[in-house]
């Protein structure tokens, strides 16, 4: 049975994705944006493919039903749909917009399943695993589509990677989390990556990569522009009524979010009991756009999808306070660097980096801005290491960031400590 809160998370979620839907084809009408949603399918998938330049009704309409079979796994794995699982959907919505597809998810959902079922444990324990680890979908489209095999074979040989993938992720992100200790909240998309570098490996061996290549729209259009205003005004009424009529508990709850570090695992729902964490998504939903606003960068795919991922992560980590230091740390490195933050790589690194707010929200504004700048400097190679296929190029390279940072960090605290014991 659904307790009264989630029911009406469900209710918000559903309302939205719904909406989005029904925006899409208000744009370009239900048969082009149907005709464009199987055009995505088995267009390529790599980092950075905009699904808006292919059309507009067809991503939205992709978008959505990406977040809502996340929200059905949710569902029926019988999981709380709260923080983590909050952050999960936002993210599929986001990465729908480029990159994700239902086709290209469902194999490696169903692999995950297999290796529950194999540990004898519930999909429910390993949902997020199934939901976060769809970041190496590309890999799916690409083998099936890309890779100049016939269709006969390219299909099962994509399903296989899809379900293999699934099945090793588990073990794999056990692992990394205990590198960075929390403090890359995109955990399994640094997983992802490295099983990336494995399969972009195995490709380059047998002269099937191809080099990636960058589909960016810059055409501005009003639905993608109002976006995400429409859902701070959802997220803002879905607070105010979970919060029982207590504005001063709900602005109250708020800043007490915004004292916490959110370092993995912090599910702003079982902090607070009311509609807080509504509030803190709409709050980074806001800062986001006026970002991107100010960048001059275009309201296309892969900007959105960053957008939403912000936004999902504002349930589960991320606050206005600690994702600052490490946007500024982005913005610095860009600008020292003589780089444009309208363009691609820094305008995504701008908003994926916020994966690493943890490390400000726990060391401080100084620490939270060196580890953006670092970011800034990984993330501009990692992606060609993997080929492209882990949607989470951030969380890769946020991974490998937090790591760096938190070896130094606990090092330096462990030997201060103590030189004090003996002084």
């Amino acid at each position: 049975m659904i307790e009264k809160h989630e029911r009406i998370r469900y209710i918000a979620l559903l309302c939205m994705l719904l909406g989005i839907i029904l925006a899409g084809f208000t744009v370009d009408g239900v048969h082009k944006s149907l005709v464009d949603f199987i055009k995505i399918q088995t267009s390529s998938s790599r980092l950075i493919q905009d699904f808006t330049a292919i059309g507009v009704g067809g991503a939205l309409v992709n978008a959505s039903l990406v977040a809502l079979i996340g929200l059905s796994l949710v569902f029926f794995s019988s999981v709380s749909l709260s923080g983590p699982t909050l952050a999960a959907v936002f993210t599929l919505l986001g990465f729908g917009l480029f990159g994700k597809t239902p086709l290209n998810n469902l194999p490696i959902m169903a692999g995950v399943w297999i290796a529950a079922r194999f540990a004898r444990k519930t999909l429910g324990s390993y949902s997020l695993i199934a939901l976060f680890g769809t970041a190496l979908g590309p890999l799916v489209t690409y083998l099936m589509f890309e890779t100049a095999l016939p269709l006969p074979l390219s299909i099962p040989v994509a399903i296989m990677a899809g379900l293999v993938t699934g099945i090793i992720l588990p073990a794999i992100a056990g692992s990394m989390l205990q590198l960075h200790h929390g403090y890359n909240l995109y955990n399994i998309g640094f997983s992802c990556g490295f099983i990336g570098l494995f399969a972009s490996s195995a490709l380059r061996a047998s002269n099937r990569m191809q080099p990636i290549f960058i589909l960016w729209n810059t055409q501005r259009h009003v639905v993608l522009v109002v976006l995400i205003p429409a859902v701070v005004i959802l997220l803002f009424s879905v607070g105010i009524i979970s919060s029982h009529g207590s504005p001063k508990k709900l602005f109250t709850d708020t800043k007490k979010l915004q004292r916490l570090s959110g370092r993995l695992p912090t599910d702003y729902f079982d902090v607070v009991d009311s509609g807080a964490p509504w509030l803190n998504m709409g709050l980074l939903g806001i800062a986001s756009v006026l970002f991107v606003l100010i960048s001059g960068a275009p309201f296309n795919g892969p900007v959105l999808g960053g957008i939403f991922t912000v936004i999902g992560f504002g349930a589960f980590g991320k606050s206005l306070k600690n994702c600052w230091p490490v946007v500024l740390g982005v913005c610095l490195g860009t600008w020292l660097f003589g780089k444009t933050l309208a363009d691609p790589g820094p305008i995504l690194a701008a908003l994926f980096a916020t994966t690493l707010a943890p490390i400000a929200g726990q060391f401080g504004i100084i620490t939270g801005i060196i580890a953006g700048f670092i970011h800034l400097i990984v993330v501009e190679s990692t992606a060609a290491w993997h080929g492209g296929l882990d949607l989470y190029n951030n969380g890769f390279a946020g991974g490998l960031t937090a790591t760096f940072l938190i070896a130094i960090l606990q090092w330096y605290q462990t030997n201060r400590s103590k030189e004090d014991f003996k002084s």
